[in-house]
């Protein structure tokens, strides 16, 4: 008579089949599972109605403001000591907070999001699909910050000493020439990707990911398209630099170093680990 098999010896000494469900659900997801929810996100972006990407596009520019705006509190309130600058850098994260956890649509993500659906199927309505989402997107964020700038600027709803702390904060620029400003986009754009490689894994470390990625931007001194735009448009409001300043020393090589990171390095790097095996 054949000898019958345990529902346990069939998945190792001692282990029951709900304990195999639970190594399961613990086991870390593989590469190409989070390519594929990654895409898919990519995916459902690119399908959005232009309307619906735009105001989340501008409730994304709105919310990320809150960075700079957290970083003056703490830059306002905190005694003068070498470990100023850290403590001073946490409210950069709070911003980004805010748009991840509520889904709004912030460019820097889509710089992977919208790219790995490209280079899995790579034609012309791919391209179009990526350029219409990016091209909205970028507008409506920078937009955004454009609003709360002025909100912040021209309105009595911070005290004149946040005010000041803003402009201390947004002056950190003033100091980076252009070939930094794009060198430190990359690095930016890199961690940015690589912070929306890693959600999908995070579950409840969520919170803990993103904080201690973006919080990474800002010690480091990196630069940021979007939450450096703010920064930007103050610096413009407060005389230090004409609105050509903010575009061509700013915008063009941060963004340029932003899509260099987030989509040639990270974007293209991903799919190359996975290709084989989707």
């Amino acid at each position: 008579m054949a000898k019958r098999t345990s529902p346990a010896s069939k998945h190792g000494r001692g282990i029951s089949e709900s304990e195999v469900r639970d190594v399961e659900e613990l086991s870390t997801p593989r590469s190409p599972v989070i390519y594929e929810v990654v895409r898919r996100l990519g995916d459902e972006e690119m399908e959005r109605p232009a309307t619906s990407l735009w105001w989340s596009g501008v409730a994304a520019g709105l919310s990320i403001s809150l960075s700079v705006v957290a970083e003056a509190i703490l830059e306002t309130h905190l005694p003068d000591a070498p470990w100023k600058p850290l403590v001073t850098h946490l409210g950069y994260s709070v911003g980004f907070l805010v748009v991840i956890l509520a889904r709004q649509q912030l460019f820097t993500e889509s710089t992977i999001t919208a790219v790995l659906p490209v280079l899995k199927d790579l034609n012309r309505v791919t391209l179009w699909r990526m350029a219409r989402l990016w091209a909205i997107v970028l507008a409506a964020n920078l937009v955004g910050t454009l609003v709360a700038a002025l909100f912040f600027s021209l309105t009595p709803v911070l005290s004149s000493e946040l005010m000041h702390g803003m402009v201390t904060v947004s002056r950190a620029l003033l100091e980076l020439g252009m070939t930094r400003m794009f060198f430190a986009g990359i690095a930016s754009g890199f961690l940015i990707a690589s912070m929306v490689w890693m959600l999908p894994s995070a579950e409840s470390s969520k919170f803990a990911v993103i904080t201690l990625m973006t919080y990474l931007i800002a010690a480091g001194g990196f630069t940021h398209i979007v939450a450096g735009s703010l920064e930007a448009y103050m610096l413009v409001i407060a005389g230090d630099w004409a609105w050509w300043q903010a575009i061509v020393k700013f915008m063009l090589p941060v963004l340029a170093g932003n899509m260099v990171g987030g989509t040639a390095l990270f974007a293209v790097l991903s799919y190359a680990q996975v290709k084989d095996e989707i």
